[in-house]
């Protein structure tokens, strides 16, 4: 039987600011137990399951991600984009181009790196 993802997890200086920027970002509770200053910090994935579990580590980010989120927005991607940066995040890399293709590259609160991608209704129709 194969394994199955039952968190993912992200380090950061302060888990509960960064799991707030978060569950903003993706529309989603944080875990009713959670509460400021606590070290680890969920929001329960339904749908697919298990959390996304924030950490509080003592060293800070050095280096690009190895792993980093690629969102896709009900809303248009440079909609999202906005709403996100009025948020607490960053723009790190604008690789949207003229015809509307690429993607935005964004860094949360703690510096972890993510991608905006397109809607589902920017993308080209599937032959």
């Amino acid at each position: 039987m194969p394994s199955t993802i039952f968190n993912i997890s992200v380090d950061g200086a302060n888990a509960w600011e960064l799991a707030q920027f978060w569950s903003a970002a993706l529309d989603r509770p944080v875990h009713p137990e959670s509460e400021a200053g606590d070290d680890e910090v969920g929001i329960a994935l339904e749908g697919i399951g298990g959390e996304l579990l924030f950490i509080e580590v003592p060293e800070p980010k050095t280096t690009k991600n190895r792993l980093h989120f690629c969102l896709q927005p009900d809303q248009l991607r440079d909609d999202e984009v906005e709403r996100l940066l009025t948020l607490g995040a960053t723009l790190h890399s604008d690789l949207r181009n003229p015809d509307g293709s690429g993607w935005a590259v964004l860094r949360d609160p703690e510096g972890n790196e993510f991608c905006v991608l397109r809607s589902a209704a920017e993308r080209p129709a599937s032959s």
